[in-house]
């Protein structure tokens, strides 16, 4: 889908969803309540927020080092003819988080997240044997929490 456009629904679920979710027994019905809809409601406007790229995903965001595991930045210089084909293999890794494309000679950034730091080594290690590139690792120096919320 390539439509995306929100109603006043959609923003009321994007604005009022953001910086908590319930762990209940059926946490979809009680944000449902909150927000006046359906649990059956809810859901259905998530996937289609999700289905027309309104949002990118719907889902918890860990803190993988409080869990015991490891998160670190990386970037790779990618030609341009190959930049769908080398995005396609990074992003198969289930590690990766998430890939962004940047203006810059190092032009696809992206965050791998693991059990251990080994992990981390081991996956960017066959990322580049996969691509021919040399991954970049920037791992987190310190850690800033900013609380960011976007408003729809």
């Amino acid at each position: 889908m390539t439509d995306i456009s929100i109603d006043d629904t959609d923003r009321r679920i994007i604005n009022g969803l953001q910086g908590g979710f319930g762990l209940g027994d059926r946490p979809y019905r009680d944000a449902g309540e909150r927000l006046g809809l359906s649990e059956e409601a809810l859901i259905g406007r998530l996937e289609r927020l999700v289905e027309c790229r309104a949002l990118s995903r719907f889902g918890p965001m860990y803190n993988a080092e409080r869990i015991g595991g490891a998160v670190t930045l990386c970037a790779v210089a990618v030609p341009e003819d190959r930049f769908d084909d080398v995005a396609g293999l990074i992003n198969s890794h289930r590690e990766v988080a998430h890939n962004y494309a940047r203006n810059h000679t190092l032009n696809m950034w992206f965050v791998i997240a693991c059990e251990t730091p080994e992990d981390i080594d081991a996956t960017i290690a066959a990322i580049e044997d996969e691509t021919g590139l040399d991954v970049h690792n920037f791992p987190k120096q310190r850690e800033f929490f900013i609380g960011l919320k976007v408003e729809a």
